[in-house]
């Protein structure tokens, strides 16, 4: 099985992915634009972050490799370094198929590529030699890369590649020679000599014109014997050719002959042609050289390129959280079994980010406690109070917890769910054929069919969209299912007497989560954001907002009290 950073050895890969309607309630997209301008990075990102898995050994081992590349900002700049190398080396495939002397100069530049991706896989190596990491997942990284290093044909490779360049670059100079036609035009050309110096002459068209004028100074014939020749083609007369040669210390060739040609820039298209041909054999051996090398194990390490990014980015946004002083902690992983789960300071992800992006605003936190006394809270409370809010930062808490990454509170302890379902308010257009509320209750029913006693709930204004009977009447089956499940809801709603019902519906079934009341936004007159274990407030909420905002009807007959009484003594 492939190394991975997600997941331990011999660990199975088991997971189960969010819904369409889970990743949008959850502002997945909104969090991938947080992490990560790239679209490609958030392409690779959103497939991680929407897979759930609830091994509590694979969260763990999540949770320690996260924990190392947070601890150690020097780690994410060489992964990152890395990662680039690993991008080029992906497409390394195609140059094995590529049998065009053309390729010469892109598998040049691609053994430079190679050259550095073997001084990118030394500097990891050194790198996790000397940081104190404490993850599994990160040991055994460092151990592949001592493996690459060791036994992988590494230092062969270096050697190589070093010798292979080596050789291109003492090539500095092509000698060519030109045959002319009677009116001095090129007719055809070939390669006499490859050079270890550059070409240093000048004046050529001036010692071509005195060499003209002076007849003795022409050669009879030539005494390159047997040169690689080309005929060009023309845009006139298309030309065919076969060339049978090879390039040894002293090249060869068969002159070829054509019909007329024009000299229609014939010398710059023989000589490109020629040049590139007599690169064949060289690309042969920068291929060899490659195809040696391109199964070797540090090739493996391509594979772990979305991974490594994942964690980089995220430990990027925890400390830029961290930095505008909010409270993150790394969780503790429960038994699945328990389906308990407990946050102290806990906060919405969104509001942070926001944060981090510069936005003025105070952000409230709460504690919040599921254990066998209370799974299921009907949270009620105003309009603006902060119901969607937490339920959201709840839902997104587990989320980041199963993802191994440090959550947006305190103190965490999360037994793992299946899956995360939502329930928000559709939009107008998906309801057409069905009402709301034959909507909504279509996709409780979708819910359910695929819940179990381990997956989490968020409901977020539920049935809120019909009138209060209908809406309660549903609402108060859809607890009792829950409870009767076992699963672990905040349902946020104006439902107050859904609230009110809870001791009632604990004892009608038989419940392996108990419901219990929550209530948020306002305390003493004023918006506080803060949650509470109570019964539902109501006509409270209502007269509490009433008077912070002049609309009580006391308040109300004073004011036209006062003006009548002004405009009486106007009189």
């Amino acid at each position: 099985m492939e190394y991975s950073l997600l997941y331990p050895d011999n660990s199975q890969r088991k997971f189960k992915t969010l819904t369409d309607e889970s990743i949008n309630d959850l502002s997945i997209d909104f969090l991938l634009n947080a992490l990560t301008e790239k679209k490609t990075e958030r392409e690779h990102m959103r497939k991680l972050m929407t897979c759930v898995t609830d091994d509590p050994d694979v969260i763990r081992y999540r949770c320690d490799v996260f924990e190392d590349f947070l601890r150690f900002p020097k780690l994410r700049t060489a992964m990152e370094d890395l990662v680039l190398k690993l991008a080029d080396l992906r497409d390394l495939e195609r140059f094995q198929k590529d049998q065009e002397g053309s390729a010469f100069w892109s598998l040049v530049n691609r053994l430079r590529e190679i050259d550095e991706y073997v001084s990118c896989i030394s500097m990891i190596r050194d790198i996790l030699s000397e940081l104190d990491i404490h993850s599994q997942g990160m040991k055994n990284l460092r151990e592949m890369v001592n493996d690459i290093s060791r036994e992988s044909g590494f230092e062969e490779l270096r050697l190589d590649i070093d010798e292979t360049l080596e050789k291109v670059r003492r090539l500095k100079s092509i000698t060519i020679g030109v045959n002319l036609d009677g009116m001095l035009r090129p007719k055809s050309a070939g390669v006499i000599s490859l050079n270890d110096s550059e070409f240093r002459e000048s004046g050529l068209m001036r010692r071509f014109m005195s060499f003209a004028d002076k007849k003795n100074e022409l050669h009879h014939g030539t005494d390159v014997s047997s040169i690689r020749v080309f005929h060009p083609a023309t845009p006139i007369t298309p030309v065919s050719f076969v060339q049978k040669s090879e390039l040894n210390d002293n090249l060869t060739g068969e002159h070829i002959t054509t019909g007329t040609v024009t000299g229609a820039d014939s010398l710059s298209n023989a000589i490109k042609d020629t040049v590139t041909n007599i690169m064949k054999q060289t690309v042969g051996e920068i291929k060899s050289t490659i195809k040696r090398y391109v199964n070797i194990s540090g090739y493996t390490l391509i594979n772990l390129m979305p991974e490594i990014l994942f964690y980089i980015r995220w430990a990027e946004l925890i400390d830029k959280i961290r930095a505008v002083g909010l409270p993150v902690c790394k969780p503790e992983i429960l038994s699945t079994d328990d389906r308990n789960c407990s946050f102290k300071e806990l906060y919405n992800l969104k509001l942070a980010i926001n944060k981090v992006n510069g936005e003025q605003i105070n952000i409230i936190t709460n504690d919040i406690d599921f254990n066998d006394d209370h799974r299921i809270f009907i949270l009620t409370g105003p309009n603006r109070g902060g119901k969607t809010i937490f339920t959201q930062a709840w839902g997104l808490a587990i989320l980041l917890a199963q993802l191994g990454i440090y959550v947006p509170s305190a103190y965490a302890a999360v037994s793992p769910c299946d899956n995360i379902f939502t329930h928000f308010p559709a939009d107008e257009n998906d309801t057409v054929d069905l009402g709301r509320l034959g909507e909504e209750s279509k996709r409780l029913s979708e819910i359910f069919s695929l819940a179990t006693d381990k997956s989490v709930m968020l409901l977020n204004e539920s049935l809120a969209t019909t009138s209060v009977t209908e809406g309660l009447f549903i609402a108060k089956d859809v607890v009792r299912a829950m409870c009767y499940m076992g699963v672990r809801t905040i349902f946020n709603t104006h439902m107050h007497d859904l609230a009110r019902m809870v001791d009632m519906i604990n004892g009608e079934v038989e419940c392996k989560s108990r419901a219990a009341s929550l209530v948020t936004g306002v305390h003493d007159g004023e918006r506080s954001f803060k949650v509470s274990l109570s019964e539902p407030q109501g006509i409270s909420y209502a007269k509490d907002i009433a008077e912070k905002y002049g609309v009580s009807f006391a308040q109300i007959k004073e004011s036209i009290d006062r003006r009548n009484e002004k405009n009486e003594n106007d009189d």
